[in-house]
C-alpha cells in the first residue's frame, strides 16, 4: 500500500478474481472477499511484483513458489469453510496462503521446513497486519498437535500420499486437502474427510504440479 491508503493494485486484483477465479467456479462468497482483500502483491518479491496477478505460480526462492492465484482459491473452497475454525497449513512458503485462510478461519497454525522463508512470511504477515497467525519452522509432515485438532488442514506441496499425522490431527467432519504424486508427475489434488470411527473418505480431485513436500512423511530432502 502506499502512504495515501491507495491500492495500485486493486484494479488487477479484482479483475484476477472475475477472471480467473470466479470464471472457473469458486463460488464461495467467504473464499471470493478473501481473495478481493489480500494483496498478493506483498507477497511477491520485487522483481516479479508486476506479475503478481497473473495467472501463474512465481518463484520465492529455496525453489519454491506462491501458487496460482486460482490454485490458493480453489483449495481454500475445498476446506469448506464457515468462518471460524481452527486450520493447519503445511508450507508457509511467502504467507499468501496463510493470509488468504486468516480472513475466514478464527486461526491458522502453519509450519514451513526451510527457515529463511518461515521469517519471510513472518515478516510479510506482521507488517500487514495478520495476527490470527502463528508460523513455525519444522516437519509439516508430522503437524502440530498442541493445537489439534483442526477443522480444516491445507499442504501447499506434494507428497507420496496423504501423512498420517495429519489425518489423526483432523476434527470428526473436518476436511485435509493437499497435492498427492511425484514432483510434475501424476500430481492431483486430494481431499480427505474425516468420519465415525477414524473412517476416512477420500477424493481424487484436479490434477496439478507442486513443489516436493519435504519430511519424515513426505520425500527426502
Amino acid at each position: 500500500m502506499n502512504p495515501q491508503g491507495e491500492d495500485p493494485y486493486l484494479e488487477a486484483r479484482m479483475g484476477m478474481v472475475e477472471r480467473q477465479i470466479k470464471a472457473r467456479g469458486v463460488t464461495n462468497p467467504l473464499v471470493i472477499k478473501a481473495m478481493q482483500e489480500v494483496p498478493r502483491h506483498e507477497f511477491v518479491p520485487e522483481p516479479d511484483r508486476r506479475l503478481a496477478y497473473a495467472d501463474r505460480p512465481l518463484p520465492i526462492g529455496r525453489g519454491q513458489t506462491i501458487s496460482q492465484p486460482y490454485i490458493v482459491a480453489y483449495m481454500t473452497e475445498l476446506l469448506r469453510l464457515c468462518g471460524g475454525e481452527n486450520v493447519l497449513e503445511i508450507g508457509t512458503g511467502c504467507g499468501y496462503q496463510a493470509a488468504v485462510l486468516s480472513r475466514i478461519a478464527r486461526t491458522v497454525y502453519s509450519i514451513e521446513v526451510y527457515p529463511e522463508l518461515a521469517d519471510r512470511a513472518r515478516d510479510n504477515l506482521r507488517r500487514l497486519g495478520y495476527d490470527s497467525i502463528e508460523i513455525i519452522c519444522g516437519d509439516g509432515t508430522m503437524g502440530w498437535p498442541e493445537h489439534a485438532p483442526y477443522d480444516g488442514i491445507i499442504a501447499t506441496a506434494s507428497g507420496p500420499d496423504v501423512p498420517d499425522p495429519l489425518k489423526e490431527q483432523l476434527a470428526m467432519g473436518g476436511k485435509l486437502v493437499m497435492p498427492v504424486g511425484e514432483y510434475r508427475f501424476g500430481q492431483y489434488i486430494t481431499r480427505v474427510t474425516k468420519g465415525k470411527g477414524d473412517h476416512f473418505n477420500q477424493e481424487r480431485l484436479l490434477d496439478v504440479a507442486f513443489v516436493p513436500l519435504i519430511g519424515k512423511h513426505g520425500w527426502p530432502k
